[in-house]
Parts: structure tokens; sequence; C-alpha cells
């Protein structure tokens, strides 16, 4: 199979996504649900779409013309996926298949019903791919690996998987840098980069900084369109639990409901935790950031005076040339 019949594969399924049975998309959200409470039909929605955005024709194809590819050279690259939040793992599937290897893929038990879904899929459109992909429960007779997880799953990844190239990928989040200056709009947008998902995934925003003096009570109003998320069990236990924890420990804190603020100087906050700082100086913060970087995947800001960044509620619309801890998978592939 050539890259051309590859690529016409791949744009194909985001056609078929985008006019899904309801009935079908219904039934399949439900079950993934029931597999993964934290999968509520709002996020594989969100997910999906994101995937359809990804196969978007012209994209796609600007994406592919960046690299170069040896044909039949295909190897067997173990994908270990993560389950955080829907499909999380489907950019490196792409990436894999796409780039003319073999995908062997460790599924996440907490998506173990979406992945399949699109696989199934995409065989139905090219049946060519079937002896392309293969869903195991342990990584054999491969030849290099994309493993994503934990700082702790990472130490189990690179002493079994270190002998391989590899792309091993750890702990990340994302981070705002407010100037008081954004708009009512922006400061909504924000709460996008914070909740969706309910804050489980590694471009959600878990920490903010101010400018000395900012008034978090204003930004907390704007956060009032996702407070719906209060309604969800899991969300809602993380909720009472931290707020237990900061009661007991009388530690400070804003209470904002549904969410609370604490001030520090970690990056990761908990579900429904927003950790902030206060800063007074751009260049000092800037450099701070910097010696974290390896630690941030997102900066949100629409401050000039930073590099890299995505701007308010675009956290969750990667496109296909953004890689997880900015590696570039597809030139890693191209080089095997």
């Amino acid at each position: 199979m050539d890259l051309i019949n590859r690529i016409n594969s791949f744009i194909e399924l985001g056609r078929q996504l985008e006019p899904e049975d309801r009935n079908l998309r219904k039934s399949l959200f439900e079950y993934a649900r029931q597999r993964n409470s934290w999968f509520t039909r709002e996020n594989i929605e969100l997910a999906i779409r994101g995937l359809i955005n990804y196969l978007d024709e012209t994209k796609f194809n600007e994406w592919v013309n960046r690299y170069s590819f040896q044909e039949n050279t295909g190897q067997r690259v173990g994908i270990v996926m993560a389950g955080n939040i829907p499909m999380v793992g489907i950019h490196d599937f792409i990436c894999v298949l796409t780039s003319g290897h073999k995908a062997v893929i460790k599924l996440s038990s907490q998506d173990d019903v979406l992945i399949p879904f699109i696989i199934e899929k995409l065989i139905d459109i090219n049946p060519r791919f079937n002896d392309r992909i293969e869903i195991v429960d342990q990584l054999q007779n491969i030849s290099a690996v994309i493993a994503t997880g934990s700082d702790n799953t990472a130490r189990y990844f690179n002493y079994y998987f270190g002998k391989y190239p590899n792309i091993i990928r750890m702990n990340r989040t994302s981070v705002a840098i407010l100037n008081g200056k954004e708009t009512a709009e922006e400061k909504t947008n924000l709460s996008r980069d914070i909740f969706s998902y309910f804050g489980l995934g590694c471009r959600n925003v878990s920490k903010i900084f101010l400018p000395n003096g900012y008034d978090l009570a204003e930004l907390i109003a704007h956060f009032g369109n996702y407070d719906h998320i209060s309604n969800h069990n899991k969300y809602s236990n993380n909720y009472y639990y931290n707020k237990s924890i900061l009661l007991v420990n009388n530690t400070a804190h804003i209470d904002g409901e549904f969410v609370l603020l604490q001030k520090s100087e970690k990056l990761v906050s908990p579900v429904s935790m927003i950790y902030y700082e206060f800063y007074s100086d751009t260049n000092q913060l800037n450099a701070d950031l910097k010696r974290l970087e390896h630690k941030i995947q997102c900066i949100v800001t629409n401050m000039k005076e930073f590099d890299n960044t995505v701007y308010f509620g675009g956290t969750q619309k990667p496109e296909i040339w953004d890689y997880a801890d900015n590696i570039d998978t597809m030139e890693f592939l191209a080089t095997l």
C-alpha cells in the first residue's frame, strides 16, 4: 500500500466520522462511558471533533508533505496508549500507519472501546490495513516503541523498551499567563482550557500565573459555564476530598463552589483544583518557565513576551502537526 493510499484512507475516515449514524454513536458513547465514567458524551464528541480536524484533507496533506518516507521498509512499532482522555493515543496511531509502519497497539484499559471503533472503520475503508494493525496484551517482536504514561511508568518503559528506538513520554501539564488586560471572552475561553476533559489532559491548564494584585474573584466569575461538571460523580468526589484536605490542614484557598484555587509553586494540580502564583517581572517568569519547559505542554497567553504560546480556548484544538512533548513523532518514524 503506497503513501497516497494511506493518506486517502485517513482522509476518508475523517469524512465518514462527520455524519456518523446518531443511534450508533449514542450506543458507542454509552458503552465507552460504562467502561470509563470520565468519558462523557461531551468529552467523546470533543475528541472526535479533534480527530476530524486532524484528518482534514488540506491539513493532512500539508502535514505529510513535510516528510520523506522509505516505502516497503515498514517496522513493527509498538504503541503503549494512555487512557486519561478519549482516544488520546490516536495521533500516534495515525503517525505510525501513515509513515508506512505496522502498529502494534497496547490499549489502555481505560480506553478500549473508542480506539477499536476507529480501527474497525479504517479497515472497512481500506481492508489492507488489517495486516498493519495488531492489538496485543504484551508488546513483542517490535522494532521501536512509542509509550505514553506518567513519570512512574516512564521508568518502567525505559527499563523494558530502552533497547529499542523509542519515544517515551512523561507527565506534562499546561499553564496560563494573565496580565490583567484579558477580555471577558478570553477569560471565559480560559475555562475551556482548564475544565475540558475534567482537566485530565496534558493540554489542560492546571496552573495560572497572575500579575501582583490580580482579583481572582473576577476571574472565577467567568468559570461558571463549566459549573455543570460538579454534577459528575467522580469530579464531585475529587472536589469534596480536596476541599476537606485543605480545611483539615487549615490551608489557605479560594472556593469557587465547584473548583478550588490554591496558591502554590507547583505546576500539576489535582482534579478539581487550580494552582496560581503571582509574578512581578515577565522576564523572570519567562526564564523560570524555560527551566520547566520539559514539564509544560502549552502556555496560554496573549502576551508577546512569551514564545510558542496558545490562544485562550485553544489548548484542546491541536493541529495534527502539534506533537505531544514537542517531539516530532513523524520525523522519528521516518528515520526507522
